[in-house]
């Protein structure tokens, strides 16, 4: 059984990746964007541009949650967003109460930790870091190496 779970592995790491990059980017366009109920925390509207913190949040949540989405810089895109929310969490919420059930910081929390679990894990399937490495090793062959052999 183990066998089977470890070479799906890859593939539920990449559709992890993929759900997890679409609901953070979801949040950032909606808060800068008012879309899909508009910025957390207001009635519906956006943050104003150049507001700290929320708006650079907000842009780090649509950027990189679309690039982990997409699975292109992954591990770069992965970090920023985790200390992104590690910043949130200790700066914003943790002045309120220490529990993340108590001052709300659950989501803040949670995106960290995932997040820094993906800087580890990479891309897995499904990534255009992948398809982009697999691109790049088949370029660096030398040509004989690419023909088919024929006697």
């Amino acid at each position: 059984m183990s066998g089977r779970l470890d070479s799906a592995q890859s593939y539920v790491i990449g559709l992890f990746r993929m759900i997890v990059g679409l609901l953070f980017a979801v949040h950032g366009a909606a808060s800068l964007f008012g879309v899909l109920g508009g910025a957390v925390g207001t009635d519906g509207g956006t943050i104003s541009a150049g507001t700290w913190p929320g708006w650079y949040a907000a842009v780090i949540q649509l950027v990189c949650g679309g690039l982990v989405l997409l699975g292109l810089g992954t591990r770069g895109a992965a970090l920023i967003a985790s200390g992104s929310m590690a910043y949130a969490y200790f700066d914003i919420h943790q002045k309120a109460a220490l529990w993340p059930i108590q001052n709300g910081g659950e989501l803040a929390a949670l995106f960290c930790w995932t997040f820094l679990l993906l800087v580890f894990t990479g891309s897995g399937a499904f990534g255009l870091d992948r398809l982009l490495a697999r691109r790049a090793a088949g370029e660096r062959q030398p040509a004989a190496e690419k023909a088919p052999v024929t006697a």
